[in-house]
């Protein structure tokens, strides 16, 4: 199995992943190039993440569920207006970062 962080979106959400070990980060050339510029930090070993809301309140914690992970794909159902807007935004970033490399 393998993580992937997607929806980054800061410069702590990108130290969070790494602190995960996360095998693949998708994020906006923003990030990297924040991360860049603060010199390629690497989270400590006493990192800790804090989800914060754009008040800079802290987020509620997403209720863990167990899941069979032997069932077929299809027998999950993932729809949820988040994960659409998750997409869409995937998406988006994807297409500014080819549109800045050409």
């Amino acid at each position: 199995m393998h993580v992937l962080a997607a929806s980054i979106r800061h410069l702590n959400h990108l130290l969070g992943s790494f602190a995960l070990q996360a095998e693949l980060v998708t994020a906006p050339s923003k990030v990297w190039e924040e991360w860049a510029a603060a010199s390629f930090p690497s989270p400590g070993t006493d990192f800790v993440y804090k989800g914060l809301d754009k008040a800079g309140n802290e987020l509620r914690a997403i209720p863990y569920q167990t899941l069979d992970l032997n069932r077929p794909w299809e027998g999950f159902d993932i729809r949820h207006e988040l994960t659409t807007k998750g997409i869409q935004q995937f998406v988006a970033d994807y297409k500014s970062t080819l549109k800045q490399s050409a």
